[in-house]
Formats: structure tokens, C-alpha cells, sequence
């Protein structure tokens, strides 16, 4: 299944729902595993993530640590543990047992596992069925390398004399999966120190796969291959108990000094640097995120910049507010990560956050100014140089000379000019929505058109009749003789003229018609190359040439300025 190398094409994190059904699925498929061995593999507050590959496999892991199973018809009927889940589960799985290592080192190699291979025990062969899934172990490890399918029965096999596969292989130590993660876990070594000195069955179990790993470079020598095998008929098992007990005293002795050594590494680097940050407790780092994000609540994040991507929030806000000798983690806080972190503020009111699942990112929609302890912090001052002063002034002057405005505004129709006159309005000018409003209460209270019995009704006269409807109803139909307040104002204001004048610093310029918005479209190019374009920037006052450039450098993009058609 992973012999060859196959890129996933998407990540995502599972929902809630989606972690539960998986459970039940690893519940209903490996009978053997407690709740407890299921939140060892998926433990209850981490993030499980699945990848999606083109094959239609789909493996699910912890975010940022191991994968643990994968589902290779994507569906839920073939669901199998990895090599990692193994390690830390071992009795996950029923498993065969090979006769020895110059076994194992064809099935690190990607074939499959042949009856004549397995070591039988004293019982009997064990009752399986057809289909399921087994794990395959070396003598003297408890850490399975492998896992697969069985491809009959037990009855079948021995109907059969034990002869031909007994296990299709679909994940096994050293392949692409295991390739996959960074560093190269193995149980006896491994690549997370605290992996390998929690678990004490993966400290443990050094031997056996070193042996796997000792037939797999002796494999690559085809006459070492020859010799091993001939002396592997006359002396079924040349390693004696004495080199095991050595290998794994030395294994503990090395396990035991990597403490040592890298203590004395900082003790030496703490002897060498004189200006070092200070060190952190837990609660000290949680008490300066607090302070960093009620300085950068109080100093940085505008209302009006919300939503902000928690990213955003983190690299340009919170961490430039902490003190200069001071470096901020999030993960060495008892949140470890900034979801984390930031949803708790949220749950004490001081913020509101929601998670984007498409980005998989937690977002920052507003701030809640009235909490006590917003109220109770008092941001510092920082202290900025004259000259930083003085062009930060200009700058937000310059910031407030550019400042856009738009404004929707309307001009009397034939339509309403009847109502304009008949209460002294100027029929030539420009009204907003308020004021068009005004004019037309103004001339139902002067005509005193509200109806007696229901104060939201307003009865229509000949001309507000004409002014709202004239025109607009079918040929044959009624007029209609009353409307309510409610209505009365759009119904006037859509009968005007819609114009619109855009304000950006000095400059200001009036339009007919409504606002006209930017539009932003995809197109691809070139096969999957994608170009995003913008149009439609001129009607705010904004020229194209310095955009192009400024989204040159916020993107990190090419960009080019081409005339629209006519």
C-alpha cells in the first residue's frame, strides 16, 4: 500500500462528529483494544488530522505527531493500525510470529507474509477468518513490523497444508508511511526522547528490530546473503542470551547518559552566553501572553481591522508588546497551542474567536471593550524616539488624508417632484436616504394623510399615490389606497434618482447611478496556474498602478496593470 512514494493532497482537521464515528469504527474493528488504548492512540484533547491521498488511502494522525491508522478504501471497511499505533499498543492486534530475522528482512521489503515463514506455536495454528487484519512480529520483540490481511482462513490453511500467503502486507517498517515522518521513529531509538523513555515497552523492545534492520544491510551484500543462509540451516539462532543482555545493558547505559550529556551542553551554553532570555516558568509565560494581548487589545488591534486570523494576531500584535529580554512560546504555556490559548479568552468573555475550518486557523471577530480586565489594565507607554514620533504624525496624517468615503446619495424624479414642491423643497439638489425620508413624512403630516383608527398606516393621496406607483402598476390592476410607515421611505427613495459621491482625502467625485463594486475573479492559466484578477478600483478613487504594487509586496505576488476592454 505505501511501497512507492504518493503525496497527499489535502489535510484537514476532523470535526467532532467525524472523531467520534472514527472511534466507533476502531471500536467495532479491533475488538481486543480498551477505551484506554484508543485514547492512547487518539487522545482526547489533541487535534487528529486525516490525509487524503490520490490512491483514495486515507491516513489519520495526531497533528504534528504520528499517524496512527489508515482507512484505504476511504470508506471504513478496511481500517488498519499503523506501525506507530502498534508500538504504542502492541496487543492491538492478534499476531503471527516469523520464524526468525532472516525472515523479517522480506517483509521490511514490501512482500508478503507466506505460511512457511510463520513460527507455529505448541496449540496449534490460532482461528482466524479471511480478511483480517494481523500484525507480524520477530522473536524476542514485542513491537510489530508489519501489518496485513489475511488471505484465508485458518481451516483453509490447514486444508491447504499451510502452504502459499498468509498475509496480504499493507503497511510495514521502512516504508513510505513510515518515510513519511520526520525523523524516522523507531521503537528502540526513536526521534521524540520522551516517547521513547515514557513507553516502556518501546525501551524495551531493542532488540528485534535490530535484528530487522541488520538483515535488511545484509541484503544488500548478495554473497553475505549466501553465507547467512547456509549458516542459518546448520545454526538456527546465532545470537545467545549473553549479546542480548549486553545490547540491551548498553542500550539503557546510553539511554541514561543522554540526560547527562545534554545537561553539561547547557550548562556550557549558559557559561557562554552572557546575555541570555530569562527563564520561564508555566505560569509565568501564561501570565505575559495575558499582558502581551491586553497591550495589544489596547494599543494595536482597531475595531475596524476585525476579523483578524489568529496568526495575524500573534506575529504582528502580541509578540511585538512583550518586554525585550523576555521570549514568548506558546507551546512551553499550559495552552500549547494558540487555538487553545485564544479560545480560552474567549471563554472568559474578553474576546470572540471562531475556528475557520477551511483555513484551519482560529479568528479573531471582536473584542470585548467593557471587560473588567480589559478595563483594569493599564497599557505602558512606550517610549519612541522623536523622530519615530514625528513620522509616525505624518503618516497618519497621510493615513487620514487617503481615508475613503462613500456615500449613497439621490435626486428628485418627475416622479416626486410633485411632493418636493408641495412641502418647498429643492428639486435640484442631492438628498441622502434620511433626508428623502424627511421630505416624505414631512408632506403626509402636512397633508395630515395618517390613518385615524392605525397610527403605522399612511393613506395615499392622488399625488403620494402617483409618486409611488405611478408606472409601476400593471394595466388593469388597482392602485393601492394605504401603506405602512415602514414601507413608506424606501418606497419614496426608490423612486428617486440613485447617485453616489466617493471621497477619498481631497479628492471627491459625484456619479449617477449606484455604487459599482470591485470585482475579484479567479482564472487559470497554463494548467493549474491560477491568476486572480481585480477590476473596477477606479470607481473608489484608488489608481491601479500603486495598488498593483502594494499587493505586490503584502502577497508576495507578480502582478501587472493591463487596460480593460473599451
Amino acid at each position: 500500500m505505501f511501497k512507492k512514494a504518493v503525496e497527499a493532497k489535502s489535510h484537514q482537521r476532523l470535526s467532532g462528529a467525524d472523531r467520534k464515528k472514527l472511534k466507533r469504527n476502531l471500536r467495532d474493528k479491533f475488538p481486543r483494544a480498551s477505551d484506554a488504548d484508543l485514547d492512547v492512540l487518539l487522545p482526547p484533547k489533541a487535534e487528529i488530522t486525516v490525509a487524503k491521498f490520490q490512491n483514495r488511502v486515507q491516513v489519520y494522525g495526531i497533528e504534528g505527531g504520528l499517524p496512527m491508522v489508515f482507512d484505504i478504501d476511504g470508506r471504513g471497511t478496511e481500517i488498519y493500525p499503523t506501525v506507530f499505533a502498534l508500538w504504542k499498543v502492541p496487543e492491538l492486534l492478534p499476531s503471527f510470529m516469523l520464524k526468525g530475522g532472516e525472515v523479517s528482512r522480506y517483509i521490511i521489503g514490501g512482500a508478503d507474509l507466506m505460511f512457511p515463514g510463520i513460527s507455529i506455536p505448541v496449540e496449534g495454528l490460532p482461528s482466524f477468518l479471511a480478511g483480517e487484519p494481523w500484525a507480524v512480529k520477530v522473536p524476542g520483540n514485542p513491537a510489530p513490523i508489519a501489518v496485513g490481511a489475511t488471505t484465508m482462513s485458518s481451516t483453509e490453511a490447514l486444508k491447504a497444508g499451510l502452504r502459499g500467503k498468509a498475509l496480504r502486507i499493507t503497511h510495514y517498517y521502512r516504508d513510505f508511511l513510515w518515510e513519511s515522518v520526520e525523523g524516522h521513529y523507531v521503537p528502540n531509538t526513536g526521534f521524540l526522547e520522551d516517547v521513547v523513555f515514557e513507553d516502556p515497552v518501546l525501551v524495551s523492545s531493542s532488540q528485534g528490530l535490530d535484528s530487522c534492520e541488520d538483515a535488511a544491510d545484509a541484503s544488500e551484500d548478495p554473497e553475505n546473503n549466501i553465507k547467512n543462509e547456509e549458516e542459518g540451516e546448520s545454526e538456527p539462532n546465532t545470537v545467545s542470551t549473553t549479546e542480548i543482555d549486553a545490547k540491551s545493558g548498553m542500550a539503557e547505559e546510553a539511554i541514561a547518559n543522554v540526560g547527562d550529556i545534554k545537561l553539561e551542553d547547557d550548562a556550557s551554553a549558559n557559561e557562554t552566553n552572557v546575555e541570555e532570555p530569562l527563564a520561564l516558568s508555566v505560569e509565568d509565560v501564561d501570565a505575559y501572553l495575558d499582558k502581551c494581548l491586553l497591550q495589544a487589545l489596547h494599543t494595536t488591534v482597531k475595531d475596524k481591522d476585525l476579523p483578524m486570523p489568529g496568526s495575524t494576531l500573534w506575529s504582528n500584535h502580541v509578540l511585538p508588546c512583550r518586554p525585550s529580554n523576555v521570549t514568548l512560546d506558546i507551546k512551553k504555556s499550559s495552552h500549547k497551542k494558540l487555538s487553545k490559548w485564544l479560545q480560552a479568552k474567549a471563554s472568559v468573555g474578553l474576546i470572540a474567536v471562531k475556528e475557520d475550518k477551511h483555513k484551519k486557523e482560529v479568528v479573531l471577530f471582536s473584542v470585548n471593550r467593557n471587560h473588567p480586565d480589559y478595563l483594569s489594565f493599564k497599557p505602558e507607554i512606550r517610549k519612541v524616539e522623536k523622530s519615530d514620533q514625528v513620522g509616525d504624525h505624518a503618516t497618519s496624517e497621510n493615513r487620514s488624508q487617503k481615508m475613503l468615503e462613500v456615500t449613497e446619495i439621490y435626486k428628485p424624479s418627475v416622479h416626486v417632484n410633485p411632493i418636493f414642491a408641495s412641502v418647498g423643497a429643492d428639486g435640484g439638489r442631492l438628498y441622502s436616504a434620511s433626508e428623502a425620508s424627511e421630505i416624505v413624512f414631512k408632506y403626509v403630516e402636512k397633508e395630515n394623510l395618517v390613518k385615524p383608527t392605525n397610527k403605522s398606516i399612511v393613506v395615499l393621496d392622488p399625488t403620494l399615490c402617483d409618486a409611488l406607483f405611478k408606472g409601476a402598476i400593471k394595466k388593469g390592476s388597482a392602485y393601492p389606497t394605504e401603506i405602512h410607515k415602514k414601507d413608506l421611505g424606501s418606497a419614496f427613495i426608490g423612486r428617486m434618482q440613485a447617485h453616489h459621491v466617493v471621497t477619498r482625502g481631497t479628492d471627491s467625485v459625484v456619479r449617477k447611478g449606484a455604487i459599482k463594486t470591485i470585482q475579484i475573479m479567479t482564472e487559470r492559466r497554463q494548467g493549474n496556474k491560477k491568476v486572480t484578477r481585480v477590476s473596477g478600483t477606479e470607481t473608489f478613487l484608488i489608481d491601479a498602478e500603486p495598488l498593483a504594487s502594494e499587493l505586490q509586496k503584502k502577497f508576495a505576488c507578480s502582478t501587472s496593470v493591463a487596460e480593460l476592454p473599451a
